[in-house]
């Protein structure tokens, strides 16, 4: 099998989010060391005048643990107080105006600045070029971006390292104050940027190395945490919030997935090396969609048979993983076809969904369309019956118009008679699919939230599943959309058009040979 450069960790997207918000320290520069350095002389000379002045042995400050777990990513004051709580000292909070002689945690706070000051000035800063590089691809793809820090200096570091030009906005350790913001772990900072950015926080990652930012970007709702892992201890991020960690933005991609086309995309076969290998120590939950997936396309909708040796395949597969199939098809009419009670279906487009025999899962949307549909579909039989190759047909919570066979010439009165339904009847909408109009609920229900749906009803939504979808309709795409970033998809397809799948396959004849080569690796992970 061939090789390439491994799938990115995460591949952020203007389709998926508007902006990407950074911490700085450990994200873009790493000063790191000098803070570190400068919060060690501090402590470690406070600790020794306390063990002098009342004969008190405490621990002195460990440049690793101590520096993550009680000052990395707060404001200077918290972290004072944070890392004297660790060794049972309380002091009086005092004033931010208080010298840095006065023994109390603002005192104490600025008395390290100098400190780190002077470090910044004779060390200079260092710089991570892939975040730099990271940035760029960002702003080339509209991706807006802002920077959210504890520091009061961090207008000084950005200035140093020539930085200032990559952010929009700039929320600090002077702003938080001003504003009457909290500091991390609360995520007032981070919510503060996106309201700067008029961006809304579910569709913005927030970049962060610290547990404590962690801790604010889940606690504000953001549509992705992302954690930078330097330090070796990848676990403590994810605990924390962390939906993705890598150890460097290298592990990321930026592109517009909608812009890649078939050929684009690497063979599902020719790369099976590099789709095993997200495989390893994970359980597979497969989604399938059927006809051009299962079943050749064929001219019309009840000759799409599927053949018996694929049967077997899909059979076997189920027997070693978890196996979905997503349909635009009617419910009962996809579990007749495919003719396997150990499945789980979704037939409308995953409008109406149920579990194999035995197994309780049932998820029908929105009854009360049925009476609208009913009324489209007996509109459409009579407007499209003087149009010959026409067919309608009427599927529980959805109507497919087909003109596969209607003369080429006649296909957009077939489209004009559609769209004046749609305009007449709000509550409907319509999609495209290959040859073929779907007409259904006008309601934010898809295939990728009908995967979202079943991951989260079987409890496979976790990070030792990986969701994968093959299908090779336009209505696959919001399936492919929702996995983008957690999971893999697989389009079926053999004409140039714009996909967002990670790779593709060219008929259900790679399929099933797909199907072939997947089923030892699973059998040895059942070893």
């Amino acid at each position: 099998m061939n090789n390439r450069s491994s799938l990115p960790a995460l591949t952020v997207s203007p389709a998926d989010y508007d902006a990407v918000i950074f911490d700085l320290d450990g994200v873009i520069t790493d000063t790191a060391r000098i803070h570190s350095t400068a919060w060690k002389k501090l402590f470690d000379d406070y600790l020794t005048q306390r063990a002098a002045r009342f004969g008190e042995r405490h621990a002195l400050f460990d440049s690793n643990t101590d520096y993550r777990q009680y000052v990395d990513g707060k404001p200077r004051y918290e972290g004072v107080r944070s890392f004297l709580a660790s060794r049972g000292i309380k002091l009086p909070y005092g004033t931010p105006d208080d010298k840095p002689d006065k023994e109390t945690v603002c005192g104490l706070g600025n008395k390290k600045n100098p400190m780190f000051l002077e470090g910044l000035q004779t060390q200079g800063v260092d710089v991570y070029d892939s975040s730099v590089r990271f940035i760029q691809d960002l702003q080339k793809q509209g991706i807006r971006t802002a920077i959210v820090s504890s520091s009061k200096n961090c207008l000084t570091i950005l200035e140093v390292a020539r930085l200032t030009h990559l952010f929009e906005v700039k929320v600090d350790g002077q702003d938080g104050p001003r504003l009457g913001l909290k500091g991390k772990p609360e995520p007032d900072t981070f919510l503060e940027a996106a309201k700067e950015l008029d961006v809304d926080p579910a569709r913005s990652i927030v970049v962060e190395d610290a547990i404590s930012g962690v801790q604010a970007g889940r606690k504000g709702g953001f549509g992705c945490v992302l954690g930078i892992d330097r330090t070796g201890h990848p676990d403590d991020l994810r605990d924390n919030g962390a939906d993705v960690v890598v150890s460097d933005l290298v592990e990321v991609s930026v592109s517009n997935p909608e812009s890649m086309t078939y050929t684009e995309l690497p063979s599902a076969l020719q790369y099976f090396d590099e789709f095993a290998s997200r495989l390893k120590n994970r359980h597979l939950a497969l989604f399938l969609d059927y006809d051009g997936t299962l079943t050749p396309i064929v001219e019309r909708p009840e000759w799409a048979v599927m053949s018996e040796s694929m049967r077997a395949t899909v059979r076997k597969l189920a027997g070693l993983c978890t196996v979905a199939v997503i349909s635009g098809r009617d419910l009962r009419d996809v579990q007749k076809l495919v003719g396997l009670e150990e499945l789980f279906y979704a037939g409308s487009h995953g409008f109406d969904i149920e579990g194999p025999a035995g197994k309780r899962l049932e998820n029908q949307q929105d009854l009360d369309f049925l009476p609208v549909l009913d009324a489209a579909e007996s509109v459409l039989r009579e407007q499209l019956a003087s149009i010959p190759g026409s067919l309608v047909e009427r599927k529980k919570f959805s109507i497919a118009v087909h003109y596969r066979l209607v003369d080429e010439a006649q296909v957009a009165a077939v489209e004009t008679l559609v769209d004046a339904l749609i305009q007449a009847q709000p509550r409907i909408k319509k999609t495209y699919g290959k040859k073929v109009f779907d007409l259904q609920p006008n309601i934010d229900w898809n295939k990728g939230k009908a995967v979202h749906w079943l991951l989260k009803a079987l409890d496979l939504a976790r990070p030792d599943v990986l969701p994968v979808f093959m299908g090779d309709d336009v209505t696959d795409e919001d399936a492919f959309r929702a996995l983008r970033n957690e999971g893999v998809g697989i389009v079926v397809l053999d004409e140039r058009r714009p996909s967002a799948a990670h790779y593709r396959l060219r008929d259900p004849a790679e399929v099933e040979t797909f199907f072939a080569t997947l089923i030892p690796v699973l059998e040895g992970q059942a070893r």
